[in-house]
């Protein structure tokens, strides 16, 4: 998880796509609405999708919507293809639409994205940097208000545990300590609210730091 690409990645995969001539579709569910510190993924990497499916963010998880944002190119297709049979029982729901224009406001208002950027995003990831000096890590990544420790059973060789089983033991200890830390495998990821200000970031390095400590404890018996 929270696998951050390299910088020729993208442009790469948007040559490969013009070539072709194939729609770029760009999965926004997680990175959309100040995730990264830009309002969406697309523009942290400077892409410019075709289709850009949205969720979670729309409306901060209140209530759930989802929607996708499409290029007019693909909606004059679209139109010229007649009437678009496509729906669900509950779609463009009254409520679900005034919380995410409420949601969207408050960010815009209180400038939420923009303090991400310029303040927290940088610093939670110096700070989430500092734990790859654990002995139990063997890589730490992020970008944003998202972070991911890679667990490993030796940090110099960086190999892994035979059993990924590790990430849930670090987990119900993370939840023991009241932190919530995600564990994929053996990696751990963190996604905190993009509201969370310094001193907090502080607790929760802390907590991290705890947690990894009564892992290892327990990973070498």
């Amino acid at each position: 998880g929270v696998i951050i690409p390299p910088d020729s990645y993208w442009p790469k995969i948007r040559e490969i796509l013009a070539r072709y001539d194939i729609l770029f579709i760009a999965d926004e569910v997680i990175c959309g609405f100040g995730r990264t510190g830009e309002w969406f993924g697309s523009d942290y990497y400077g892409n410019a999708p075709d289709l850009m499916p949205i969720a979670k963010g729309l409306t901060s998880g209140y209530l759930p919507m989802g929607g996708v944002v499409v290029r007019d190119e693909v909606v004059h297709t679209l139109n010229e293809g007649g009437e678009f049979y496509h729906g669900f029982t509950y779609s463009g729901h009254p409520v679900a639409a005034a919380v995410a224009l409420e949601n969207i406001r408050i960010l815009r208002e209180e400038k939420i994205v923009e303090r991400v950027k310029s303040k927290t995003a940088p610093y939670l990831q110096t700070r989430w940097c500092e734990l790859v000096e654990h002995p139990l890590v063997g890589e730490a990544r992020g970008v944003g208000m998202l972070g991911a420790l890679e667990l490993v059973k030796n940090k110099k060789t960086r190999e892994r545990f035979a059993d990924p089983g590790v990430g849930m033991l670090c987990r119900e200890h993370c939840f023991r300590n009241g932190l919530v830390m995600r564990a994929v495998g053996d990696t751990m990821i963190i996604s905190p609210p993009l509201v969370i200000n310094e001193e907090q970031i502080d607790e929760l390095i802390s907590k991290v730091r705890l947690c990894l400590d009564a892992t290892l404890k327990d990973a070498r018996g």
